[in-house]
């Protein structure tokens, strides 16, 4: 009979975690956590409004299409909430900011505006989330309206995360400036396709099925 490797594993484990102790792998984690959870945040939630605003194409999607870009949506949005909450968790344990300022929004000493902004953007997106996974307690028509507008404020929080992710702490690096800029192309060419569908369907809608107004 073979051998069982069970009682080997440990000791295989507490070896590797050595070796990575001491080829620094934690230092050089902590040092990409520190200024990557905050650029995979916010990747992470600009696939969220891309994927958004594609599961409310019916042009091109049909509902099962649709179906899976929701369920895609979704699956960002908690991935980014994630980044989001290790983020701040980061920057509180390093000292780049205070737990009140990452609470309170502009309570900073350093950079009230601009961790301001970040803050603003966390409550933002945790409401839209909130909103998006209660969205059946909004489904009369005056409640859906004010699902919509609640959940709009995806915008203005992604805008105020993507101001704060250019400006604050140290400057970005390449990759990051990168990573910012296709977030923001993204963005602006799904919201003008989104515009442009529903300028369409408003204008079908107006001239009705004879095609005249």
């Amino acid at each position: 009979m073979r051998p069982s490797a069970r009682p080997a594993l440990p000791a295989a484990i507490l070896l590797l975690l050595a070796v990575a102790a001491q080829a620094g792998v934690a230092e050089r984690a902590q040092e990409f956590l520190d200024f990557g959870a905050g650029v995979l945040a916010l990747v992470s939630l600009t696939s969220t409004v891309l994927w958004g605003l594609a599961a409310t194409d019916r042009r091109l999607l049909g509902s099962a299409h649709r179906l899976l870009a929701q369920g895609v949506h979704r699956g960002l949005a908690v991935a980014g909430l994630g980044f989001l909450a290790l983020h701040i968790w980061v920057k509180v344990a390093e000292d780049r900011t205070s737990p009140a300022a990452a609470a309170v929004p502009f309570a900073d000493n350093g950079q009230p505006f601009l961790i301001g902004l970040g803050t603003m953007a966390g409550y933002l997106f945790v409401a839209v989330a909130v909103s998006g996974a209660l969205r059946s307690a909004f489904s009369s028509v005056g409640g859906s309206r004010r699902w919509r507008a609640l959940h709009m404020a995806a915008y203005p929080a992604w805008g105020a995360a993507l101001v704060h992710g250019l400006h604050a702490g140290r400057p970005a690096a390449g990759w990051a400036t990168a990573a910012y800029a296709l977030c923001l192309a993204g963005v602006a060419a799904a919201l003008t396709l989104r515009l442009r569908t529903r300028l369409h369907e408003e204008r079908a809608e107006r001239t009705g099925p004879g095609g005249q107004a």
